[in-house]
């Protein structure tokens, strides 16, 4: 083959070959232009998926701190068994969406729609998305399914010099459906009410309280198959810190004593995608993007509640109920054994 020939020859093979690249380099860019957009709708749903749960957590972890506050004598020792009951409000357990709220999936068969929270029910919504030129679907996910919350912990009190109090309260990991919750926590709670004997002459106390708790929840989440296999957002997780001070008074009426509190709280929330990875992380991490990503939607807020209680001695037992209000109703039952 003449020089020239082959030079030509060489130049339209490099030029297909460069075409074939520039092709599946453009594929690659959509990919991950597609994939952006996935995160992107991950990112809104997960705020809307959890925030309720993680609302109603922050409650249920702030009821029962306080048995009484009463002055305790140095180094006496109680220990609690605590029934906690949340009621889910109908608003929390289902939240709209529309087309417009997503940039990669659409609603199946549909422009809006309204699916459960975490706290909504079993029914779903199916999203359609487009990845690499093949359809994915979506269902989304359920919620526990259930008007009330339960879930039991063991609390303790010692009583410290000065009149002061160590509380430490813990639960075991509860279950519900597809969605698991813990807390524990330590207070210092301080008797006010010594500082004013003609008050405490009067059989009434007041006290003081300063804790800090950890609410941890975990959902199954979004289960996503895709020509690239599970994209691996399957389970979702909450840390919550909360800080809390709380005033309580109470009044002694034999056996019977009567009481109430202001709850003041803050609470920082932190989401992450924390399940098994799946086959895309062969191409790019998407967890540890998704949960870079999960930052802009951690937050802080305040809650103000009031709590009731009444508490009735049976000897060395005392049998407790109480109910704490504001934006959510959360109910506690205990029974409680001073050594």
């Amino acid at each position: 083959m003449p020089t020239s020939m082959r030079n030509q020859f060489a130049v339209k093979i490099g030029i297909f070959l460069c075409s074939i690249f520039s092709a599946q380099a453009q594929t690659s860019q959509a990919t991950l232009e597609e994939l952006g957009n996935l995160v992107n709708d991950a990112i809104f749903f997960t705020d809307k998926y959890i925030t309720p749960a993680t609302d109603g957590a922050v409650y249920q972890a702030a009821a029962g701190w306080m048995d009484t506050p009463k002055k305790k004598n140095l180094w006496d020792f109680s220990l609690g068994f605590h029934i906690n009951t949340f009621l889910v409000p109908q608003s929390d357990r289902k939240f709209s969406i529309a087309n417009s709220d997503f940039s990669f999936f659409k609603i199946q068969e549909s422009t809006t729609a309204e699916t459960p929270s975490a706290l909504g029910n079993r029914d779903y919504v199916t999203l359609v998305g487009t990845l690499d030129g093949e359809q994915v679907l979506l269902k989304t996910p359920e919620g526990i399914n259930r008007e009330t919350v339960i879930y039991p912990y063991l609390q303790a009190a010692l009583g410290l010099p000065y009149g002061t109090e160590l509380i430490a309260k813990f639960s075991p990991r509860t279950t519900l459906k597809n969605v698991e919750y813990q807390v524990y926590g330590l207070g210092l709670k301080h008797n006010l009410s010594q500082y004013f004997k003609s008050i405490e002459n009067k059989k009434v106390h007041c006290a003081a309280l300063f804790a800090y708790s950890r609410e941890d929840i975990s959902v199954a989440f979004l289960d996503v198959q895709t020509a690239y296999g599970n994209l691996g957002l399957n389970s979702l997780n909450s840390l919550i810190d909360t800080w809390q001070l709380q005033f309580n008074a109470a009044k002694e009426f034999k056996k019977l004593e009567l009481s109430a509190g202001l709850i003041m709280n803050a609470s920082d929330f932190e989401y992450a995608v924390n399940g098994e990875k799946g086959e895309i992380e062969n191409i790019i991490p998407l967890q540890q993007i998704l949960n870079n990503k999960l930052k802009s939607i951690y937050k802080s807020k305040n809650n103000y509640i009031g709590e009731v209680a009444g508490r009735y001695q049976l000897g060395h037992y005392y049998l407790q109920t109480s109910v704490a209000f504001g934006k959510f109703v959360n109910s506690n039952v205990s029974l409680q054994y001073e050594f």
